[in-house]
């Protein structure tokens, strides 16, 4: 199973656009959101596959999560905890050192978020955590996909 992970998307569309493009010549299964979607016409932009989204801090959390019901996607409000292929996520903006340290805590595999605009991934602990980068607000966009249940997690700059 491959899944995208993107991040900080912040309602650019047209950047968005270039990563759906690219999620769907690398054929992933499903996306994740690691928070600061910017609105509804993100979230439509995502309706070819399960779409699981965080809030950021830049969310309006009310609207976001009306987006994403109307669309008949899955918002997990701050925090997810997802189980994919027996892998263990976490999905969370990165805004909160809390919840990021609960994730470490919970020994989840995978730790997905955001917030920084800056793309990495490393080992802390059992998890392997994940920062797609952004695409907005950042002078290099870029996107991230990881492949279950192996975690082999690819890093794709955009433009």
């Amino acid at each position: 199973m491959r899944i995208g992970v993107i991040s900080d998307t912040h309602g650019d569309q047209l950047t968005t656009l270039q990563a759906v493009r690219v999620f769907e010549s690398m054929r992933v299964d499903r996306v994740i959101h690691c928070g600061d979607v910017g609105g509804a016409a993100i979230v439509e932009l995502f309706s070819r596959w399960p779409f699981h989204a965080v809030a950021g801090n830049m969310d309006l959390v009310v609207e976001l999560r009306s987006a994403m019901m109307a669309a008949g996607q899955h918002f997990h409000d701050f925090f997810a905890e997802l189980e994919w292929a027996g892998v263990r996520i976490a999905v969370l903006h990165g805004d909160d050192p809390h919840l990021m340290r609960r994730a470490i805590e919970q020994k989840f595999d995978l730790i997905c978020s955001g917030h920084t605009h800056v793309e990495h991934s490393h080992r802390e602990g059992h998890a392997l955590c994940l920062n797609p980068g952004a695409i907005y607000r950042t002078s290099r966009p870029s996107v991230a996909t990881v492949d279950l249940p192996g975690l082999d997690c690819t890093h794709i700059p955009l433009q």
